[in-house]
């Protein structure tokens, strides 16, 4: 195959590859905005919730633990905000209680870890 035609067959599959990418994307950009409006709606919420519900030192702590364990971070924030709509908490939540929340949740999700060690015995080999 000449140099010419193996260009011309790479275009037309760029083409084609552009064209299926294309249209993916442009049957739904509404719905696409639509999904970040109401993801970033609900953060603004939920980061309006916890200011209300969160000392600022209580808030500090939480925002250090989201740097390192997002997922544990999120999960505390949940159990606040659950606490919260259920009214179970009556004033802002301070750094002690907060470690102590921490503490609980620890102690529920700490798992057991098991190390096994397998050592390999040597057969004598009487080669002789």
């Amino acid at each position: 195959m000449a140099d010419p035609e193996l260009e011309a067959i790479r275009q037309r599959r760029m083409q084609e590859l552009m064209a299926q990418h294309g249209v993916g994307n442009q049957q739904n950009p509404d719905q696409q905005k639509a999904q970040e409006d109401a993801k970033r709606e609900a953060d603004e919420w939920r980061q309006m919730m916890l200011s209300q519900i969160l000392s600022s030192e209580a808030r500090e702590r939480l925002a250090r633990i989201a740097l390192v364990k997002p997922e544990k971070a999120k999960g505390v924030e949940d159990v606040l905000l659950r606490a919260a709509q259920m009214g179970q908490i009556a004033e802002k939540v301070s750094e002690e209680r907060l470690i102590s929340l921490l503490e609980q949740i620890n102690t529920q999700t700490t798992k057991q870890t098991k190390v096994t060690i397998q050592r390999r015995r040597r057969v004598l080999d009487d080669d002789d």
